[in-house]
């Protein structure tokens, strides 16, 4: 039965994921939004559903490992997996106001994060500061879209998929429609991929930084290699970084005010570097002639293998 709940929930993903691409770059168009901005809000926000729900749930079942490991572990992926593969598939061009203000707010993100963890634990009114970000986050991109007008930009985007600004409505149902199905495929990848992992004896902490989160970066996965096939490369990176942000702020921001969350040593000496390194190692990446190549692509990835290789071992 975990076979079918994992092959299940991956084929539902890959609809879901189809869905919110579709809607949200449709949702730019008729607002005159950048495609950058919805891929860190919108899509990010989608996407990011599943460790949400995932977190929440560990945390009030009391598995914090699976909570926290889930954060951790999405993060590294998103980035150096995720990322990596599309990169691999497709490389892409990054926009200057990326590695100036969308790659420092994750960077004062993540930092803020490393901090709060070190006592062991993050209390409710962490969790606090971190839902208040995540809040201003949103609103200062939507005030960004409105200030840095790119409209021509979206428009010859729009035209190549032939989807017309009439069909807001329709939009906005693949946007809502996508992101419910990415929390059920979810879901139910996940419960057949820990079944099936517990049956081998591993470690909670092995399991959510691993397994949880491999399973719930598996939307950023597909959004991302469906946006870069289609050119929308914005939404890619964008989508990203803009789940990294919301991983931590809305993820662990309104799971810590629901329930503080318990953080191991194995988290504060090891795993929470990784995350600092391979955040901190995009910025060259993205800084090098602007763009990321199937050769920085691998290299990402290979640092993925490498993590999960010492973590497994």
């Amino acid at each position: 039965m975990e076979y079918v709940l994992l092959i299940g929930g991956l084929i539902i993903l890959i609809i879901a994921g189809e869905a919110l691409v579709r809607g949200a770059v449709g949702v730019a168009l008729k607002f005159n939004i950048p495609t950058l901005v919805i891929g860190m809000t919108i899509v990010s926000f989608g996407t990011s559903v599943p460790e949400l729900l995932v977190s929440l749930q560990a945390a009030l079942d009391g598995h914090p490992e699976l909570a926290i490991g889930n954060v951790i572990g999405s993060n590294i992926a998103n980035l150096a997996l995720v990322l990596g593969i599309t990169t691999m598939i497709l490389p892409i061009t990054v926009k200057r106001v990326t590695t100036r203000i969308d790659w420092s707010i994750l960077m004062v993100t993540t930092i803020l994060f490393f901090i709060f963890i070190l006592n062991g634990n993050i209390e409710w009114y962490e969790g606090l500061i971190f839902t208040i970000g995540i809040i201003a986050f949103n609103f200062f991109m939507f005030w960004k879209s409105k200030k840095e007008s790119k409209k021509e930009d979206v428009e010859l985007d729009f035209e190549k998929e032939g989807v017309k600004s009439s069909k807001l409505l329709f939009n906005i149902f693949l946007i809502i429609a996508g992101s419910i199905g990415l929390a059920f495929g979810a879901k139910w990848l996940l419960k057949g991929a820990i079944d099936i992992a517990s049956n081998f004896g591993v470690s909670e902490h092995v399991i959510g930084v691993t397994i949880v989160a491999f399973g719930t970066s598996v939307p950023e996965l597909i959004t991302s290699i469906m946006a870069a096939i289609k050119k929308e490369t914005d939404i890619s990176v964008g989508n990203l970084i803009g789940s990294n942000i919301f991983n931590i702020l809305g993820v662990v921001g309104i799971t810590a005010l629901v329930k503080e969350i318990p953080v191991s040593m194995q988290v504060i000496t090891n795993d929470i570097y990784w995350v600092l390194g391979i955040s901190f190692l995009v910025f060259p990446l993205m800084i090098i002639g602007y763009r990321i190549n199937r050769v920085k692509g691998f290299l990402l990835f290979s640092a993925y293998c490498v993590y999960i290789y010492f973590v497994v071992s």
